[in-house]
């Protein structure tokens, strides 16, 4: 099962994502630390893309996988194919304007969360997860 976590920086996705994947026994993989590993602080459209696969063909090698991601675009979203859809939209702006620009609204989500607060959306989170 893959969950991403999406949002703009400084939303909590990285929170969120480390309280998940902490209580879930996940893997956690962060976009940032996925970038740093590459030595790739490429943010063009390419750039974006490529980490995108980046974070799809990491997360193919787990079972349990939490990814924290912006994904400011659809495609982006796509192409990782998580099975749950987190959107952190607690900021309406970054530190990253250009970012913000192309920052697309999801559409489809399986939660929209409004407030930073990890641990009461991560217990709702896992508590659904039960359902499945």
């Amino acid at each position: 099962m893959q969950i991403l976590i999406i949002g703009l920086s400084g939303s909590g996705k990285t929170t969120l994502a480390k309280e998940l994947s902490a209580k879930l026994n996940a893997i956690h993989l962060n976009a940032d630390e996925i970038r740093k590993q590459y030595n790739d602080w490429d943010f063009s459209d390419t750039g974006r893309l490529r980490q995108a696969h980046r974070v799809k063909n990491l997360s193919d090698k787990y079972d349990l996988v939490v990814s924290d991601f912006i994904a400011p675009k659809v495609i982006h979203r796509h192409i990782v194919n998580a099975d749950i859809l987190v959107w952190m939209d607690t900021v309406k702006s970054s530190q990253y304007k250009d970012t913000d620009k192309i920052f697309e609204t999801p559409i489809d989500y399986t939660y929209r969360i409004t407030e930073k607060n990890a641990q009461k959306w991560s217990k709702i989170i896992i508590d659904n997860l039960k359902v499945f």
